[in-house]
């Protein structure tokens, strides 16, 4: 297919040319149709003054014939191609001769065979199938993500439209549909039971234990090292004839009980550790199988998600995010943008390598063909109720374009090769009279 057939495929259908690119395309196209007819027509209108020229030679001999002969021909030949050319796309001569302007006629047809083609020729399960591993999809897309062109393109790219997404979101109707909806999602949801699996996953880990045991060994730390502000603090909430000396004793045995506690909870096999573990088990089983325990997280959950300060605390905290993305986006050196690059060129090299990856993604596009398959009913009536709707006169305009110019050769090659026969013919007939 020629590149400006391939281009005015695209523009097929549509009433009105899109843009400057497209225009320009569509006048080559016209120019290009309206040459091969001119030629054409041309051609055929030479032989028919040869037939002219010869018809009134008085006296006629063998070169005059020969020339009447071919040229009668090729008339023949020409106008009939002519005739098979035009009755494609509308009356000729607009005259409503039958089996003419096959086109706008048969639109409801075509659009139908159009559909079931695609139906049975291209939205099959073995044609996709074949064509998507053969085309090594996955590779080829991280192969594409981690080329160091790509990442800044897609950086770009996003970077110009988040501030539209961003300024979108601050749309009080659509935060008022986002916060009822949502809103209405958390309050029927019962968190019990995934806080439970979350604790029982994060308890099991060894990663965890250990970050339990720093943490409660920073804990005695800091209570070690702010004796002096736990003193204090004691002492003022303490009655004012109890000696200072009882006080710091209190304190330090707070501190010190306090200390011994977690140290004790930093040994894995000892007393408190034990029983502390055993209290989690059971709160976990709470959470997952009791429904009053369910009932009371549920309902202590329903009234921060209600709370009108926890709402305007979201409402703030969306707002200053909000505002800190803008700026960042509108400054050359914004950091999302080069976050969005960076990640983009992980991305791709982490997937060129993962081989087990590449074929995750290989099988998801293959679900995918085969979902798309199932729909090959649709589409197909799609298709034809898109070629159905189509303005007739637009229709056959755009056909013309795509398909008309070349069409316009087999005019000229009706005219070249009757005007042949028509010399041979008359060769043979001399030579056998």
């Amino acid at each position: 297919m020629s590149p400006d057939r391939s281009r005015s495929l695209d523009t097929l259908g549509q009433s009105q040319p899109s843009g400057p690119p497209q225009l320009v395309a569509e006048d080559g196209l016209r120019r290009r149709l309206n040459r091969n007819r001119a030629l054409a027509t041309s051609l055929l209108v030479a032989m028919g003054a040869l037939f002219l020229v010869t018809h009134f030679v008085t006296d006629p001999g063998f070169l005059i014939s020969l020339l009447r002969a071919t040229a009668e021909a090729g008339i023949v030949g020409g106008l009939a191609d002519w005739f098979a050319v035009t009755a494609l796309f509308r009356h000729p001569l607009g005259l409503p001769i039958p089996h003419t302007a096959i086109v706008p006629s048969s639109q409801e047809r075509i659009g139908q065979s159009l559909g079931r083609f695609l139906e049975r020729h291209f939205l099959t399960e073995e044609v996709l199938l074949r064509k998507l591993r053969n085309a090594h999809a996955a590779k080829r897309f991280s192969t594409w993500l981690a080329s160091p062109e790509t990442a800044p393109v897609l950086a770009e790219a996003v970077a110009a439209a988040l501030p539209y997404v961003i300024r979108t979101m601050d749309n009080n109707d659509l935060q008022e549909f986002a916060r009822r909806t949502l809103g209405e999602q958390l309050q029927q949801a019962d968190i019990g039971p995934v806080m439970g699996r979350a604790i029982h996953i994060m308890t099991a880990s060894g990663e965890t234990d250990v970050l339990f045991e720093r943490a409660l060994g920073v804990a005695a730390q800091w209570l070690e090292e702010n004796r002096d502000q736990i003193f204090h603090m004691v002492r003022e909430r303490s009655r004012w004839w109890i000696p200072r000396a009882i006080d710091r004793k209190v304190a330090n045995s707070i501190i010190t009980g306090s200390i011994d506690l977690l140290n004790d909870l930093r040994e894995p096999e000892s007393e408190v550790r034990l029983k502390f573990r055993e209290a989690l088990f059971h709160l976990i089983d709470e959470l997952i199988n009791s429904p009053e325990q369910r009932e009371q997280i549920n309902a202590f959950k329903n009234r921060i998600v209600e709370h009108p300060e926890v709402q305007a605390w979201i409402a703030a905290v969306w707002h200053e995010t909000s505002r800190v993305m803008l700026e960042d986006l509108s400054r050359p050196d914004s950091k999302a943008r080069i976050a969005v690059e960076r990640i983009c060129l992980l991305v791709g090299r982490v997937l060129a390598t993962d081989e087990a990856m590449l074929n995750h993604i290989d099988t998801l596009l293959e679900k995918l063909a085969v979902y798309l398959v199932s729909w090959r009913h649709e589409i197909s009536a799609f298709v034809a109720e898109v070629v159905r709707s189509w303005d007739s006169a637009t229709l056959v305009d755009r056909l013309e374009l795509v398909v008309g110019s070349d069409l316009q050769y087999i005019r000229m090659n009706g005219t070249i090769v009757g005007a042949f026969a028509g010399c041979f013919i008359f060769l043979v007939s001399q030579l056998l009279g």
